[in-house]
């Protein structure tokens, strides 16, 4: 069980992955019955290092402080910035003795640097995860989680996922009782559901210059019809076979897919713009029913219409 907490001060770093840390690890509440770390805030670069936000974050401890942590944290940081080469030694030499060591972000390449996503699953930001990749070919990224523990090597995702990949490991270490104090004290949830597929963008629509451009419109009109691919076709007037072989050239997918994928934002914008019961979006839709809605927008976002409805929705204001 981990008592020990270092965290990284690091050149060009993100403030809340820092204060995250600082939030969950280096608030005594032994008061409240709940775990004491001892913990410190580290430093490459002296007693004093800048943030990407123009300030700076003031340090005691020098990376000879790694040396008893059980737990070493790793925030977000600028990957334009270089981190010094006697952190990645140090990183290097605490996870051989057992450190822990649990990035958020883009703190992950710097894992990465050290080679501890080797033959690991791993996750970053959804905007990062084919950069880590390209950088570190042996590591095993997973783009649509909120974290990956690969223990002693946790990454998390992108900035909230921090809140939760730190809350996964103090439920792991001192059960749901603590984590669950701990995030009520944060108001914050104790666990989220689904993964990072619900917060990326939404796709661009492609430009109009294609050939299948008119029926494309045609089937965005019609999502709540009974779709197949041959009506698509004939509206198309084309085989079946020639029409799905355009489509594949023309939006890189197949017409199925990618009704399901129009059904499926359709979906997300009425779960975030209206009240509509989900039975009139799963008909509207074209999915018909809600257990097929469902089906279609967890294996495609990581998460069910209501739990997306819960994150995303702007109740309406009365005027």
């Amino acid at each position: 069980m981990f008592r020990d907490v270092a965290v990284l001060a690091l050149d060009g770093a993100h403030a809340f992955e820092v204060g995250v840390f600082c939030e969950i690890f280096g608030i005594d509440r032994s008061a409240d019955a709940l775990p004491r770390y001892d913990f410190a805030l580290v430093s490459a670069a002296g007693d004093s290092v800048p943030t990407r936000h123009g300030f700076e974050v003031r340090t005691r401890h020098g990376l000879e402080r790694l040396a008893s942590a059980d737990l070493i944290c790793v925030p977000a940081y600028d990957l334009g910035v270089r981190q010094p080469d006697r952190l990645v030694e140090e990183l290097g030499v605490a996870a051989e003795r057992g450190a822990r060591i649990l990035s958020i972000c883009t703190g992950a390449f710097l894992l990465g640097q050290v080679g501890l996503l080797d033959g690991r699953r791993c996750t970053t930001h959804w905007r990062y995860t084919e950069e880590l990749a390209r950088r570190h070919p042996r590591a095993r990224v997973e783009s649509d989680v909120l974290y990956v523990d690969e223990d002693p090597v946790i990454t998390g995702a992108g900035t909230a996922a921090g809140v939760d990949t730190c809350l996964h490991l103090v439920r792991k270490e001192h059960g749901s009782t603590v984590a669950n104090a701990i995030a009520r004290r944060m108001v914050a949830p104790p666990h989220r559901e689904g993964g990072q597929r619900q917060y990326r963008e939404r796709p661009q629509p492609r430009e109009g210059t294609g050939s299948l451009t008119p029926v494309l419109a045609w089937i965005e009109a019609n999502l709540d019809q009974g779709l197949t691919v041959e009506a698509m076709a004939r509206h198309a007037h084309l085989s079946p076979r020639t029409f799905a072989r355009r489509f594949q050239q023309e939006t890189g997918t197949t017409p199925l897919q990618w009704l399901m994928g129009q059904r499926v934002l359709l979906a997300q914008h009425h779960l975030e713009t209206t009240d509509e019961p989900i039975t009139a979006i799963a008909r509207r839709t074209g999915f018909g029913t809600i257990d097929n809605l469902r089906h279609h927008f967890v294996r495609r976002l990581g998460t069910t219409p209501q739990g997306y409805r819960r994150t995303f929705h702007a109740p309406h204001q009365e005027s």
